[in-house]
């Protein structure tokens, strides 16, 4: 039996199901494709191979459209959900994988089971494909495309999303950094953790290090089963949102009895890693979330930390008023963003979003930050972060702090003392981290504070 007979057909199932969820349910795959895969007890082997192929057909996705339109004669919106799906992990098994052509067709189609008009439709597809390289005939798909849609095909971007990422770097003078973050976008990343203070410490895993100085690069396999992870004391987290939490509970020192609030907590990573920050310092986290099933999660998240924070459930907007006036001497606003800088950990999020998003959420990210700077108290700190770098998400919300009272503290001075090796782009004031610089989810991080006088404002990180 060969290596590809293999994986059929559970591997290829669950990749199947998983690229079916996210475009029918918006599901997310970072979160389904793990469950999908204990659920159908795949073996490492098996495990490895569903989540390359779901992972790179997500990622590569617009292009594998392009592909199966060409070959099906019709566009893929007269393809019925199933279908499309069972072709796509085909295309990408076809173009960008080391799949035996007659494996991918054959096992492939065998998922349609006794759907006959469907699987001898998909057979005939995939078939097409296999007869002419996706090179050649991606070639003649691009000919005649202006710059930005030939290169947005190409590498699996949305033309939009390229013209938002060139113009955030062309802010750095870097514009031309575009085809390495491209390209960064596309390769899957190693998985991170993140040793969570007073619980564990980075030293107890011989492992590499990672951008943070609490981080480290994962072992090969589902970190899940390291009983560090197991038992809460280590965490997946990119270094990317390490650095931001530890950003605001490191830029300077932590007075015993502070009140911290993260605005916008879920899922619930930057919350577990401030909330040990807090437990260890002396000072209180709450957590907030707008969705419960998402608080449910950040419950989770703190498991293994006391005292435990309070998770509550709500509008963020509503801080800022009444109690919470003035009450939060840090605050984290992870905004809700689009997701841009996270691809390739959320290869979806690029398909998933539209420039019609932008305005929306550049909006409830303005509000947010208006209801931060009603909740932190005099002289206290807030971070605003996004895993986005597109520029109405990022530099349109906090040019306008100064209107709010805010102004800005010199976080690229905070993120050197926590990361001295880190590469910085010249973006003033704020920290944009890039995955072909860092290593890192493209964060975006901006310290502010209430208080106008240079000693705060400029205040050295207190490393621990």
């Amino acid at each position: 039996m060969s290596q590809e007979r293999q994986h059929a057909p559970g591997a290829r199932e669950v990749a199947r199901d998983v690229v079916l969820a996210v475009d029918q349910d918006d599901a997310y795959a970072n979160l389904l494709l793990p469950a999908r895969i204990r659920e159908a007890r795949l073996t490492p082997a098996d495990a490895a191979f569903a989540t390359e192929l779901a992972y790179g057909t997500l990622r590569w996705q617009g292009q594998h459209d392009a592909l199966i339109a060409d070959a099906a004669g019709r566009p893929i919106d007269q393809i019925d959900p199933t279908t499309l799906a069972t072709l796509r992990i085909g295309s990408h098994q076809l173009s960008r994988m080391r799949t035996p052509a007659h494996a991918a067709v054959h096992e492939t189609v065998a998922l349609l089971g006794r759907h006959r008009g469907r699987a001898g439709f998909a057979n005939a597809v995939l078939r097409r494909l296999a007869e002419v390289p996706a090179e050649e005939r991606l070639a003649r798909l691009t000919a005649g495309l202006a710059d930005d849609e030939r290169l947005a095909l190409e590498t699996g971007h949305p033309a939009w999303v390229l013209r938002a990422l060139r113009r955030s770097l062309d802010r750095e003078g870097a514009a031309d950094e575009l085809g390495a973050l491209l390209a960064a976008d596309n390769d899957p990343p190693a998985v991170q953790l993140v040793a969570l203070p007073g619980l564990a410490d980075p030293a107890d895993l011989d492992l590499p290090a990672t951008a943070s100085p609490i981080g480290r690069v994962a072992p090969p396999g589902d970190p899940a089963r390291l009983p560090q992870i197991a038992d809460g004391s280590w965490r997946v987290q990119d270094s990317g949102s390490q650095l931001a939490a530890l950003a605001l509970s490191r830029a300077r020192p932590v007075a015993a009895g502070e009140r911290w609030l993260d605005l916008c907590a879920g899922p619930g990573g930057k919350a577990a890693l401030l909330a040990a920050e807090a437990a260890a310092s002396g000072a209180r986290l709450e957590a907030n979330e707008v969705a419960p099933h998402r608080a449910r999660l950040v419950r989770e998240a703190v498991r293994a930390i006391e005292p435990r924070p309070q998770v509550v459930t709500g509008d963020g907007r509503r801080y800022g008023r009444g109690e919470t006036e003035g009450a939060f001497d840090r605050i984290l606003l992870d905004a809700p963003c689009t997701g841009l800088g996270a691809l390739r950990r959320r290869p979806e999020a690029r398909w998933r979003k539209q420039p019609s998003d932008v305005p929306g959420l550049a909006a409830l990210q303005g509000e947010l930050l208006e209801a931060a700077a009603r909740a932190v108290a005099p002289g206290g700190l807030i971070a605003y972060v996004t895993c986005s770098p597109h520029l109405a998400e990022t530099r349109a919300v906090v040019d306008r702090a100064g209107a709010l009272g805010l102004v800005p503290v010199d976080t690229r001075a905070v993120v050197r003392e926590l990361s001295p090796g880190i590469e910085l782009g010249e973006t003033g004031d704020a920290v944009q981290l890039w995955p072909h610089r860092n290593g890192t989810d493209a964060m975006f991080v901006q310290l502010l504070t209430t208080a106008p006088d240079a000693a705060v404002a400029e205040a050295a990180p207190a490393g621990r």
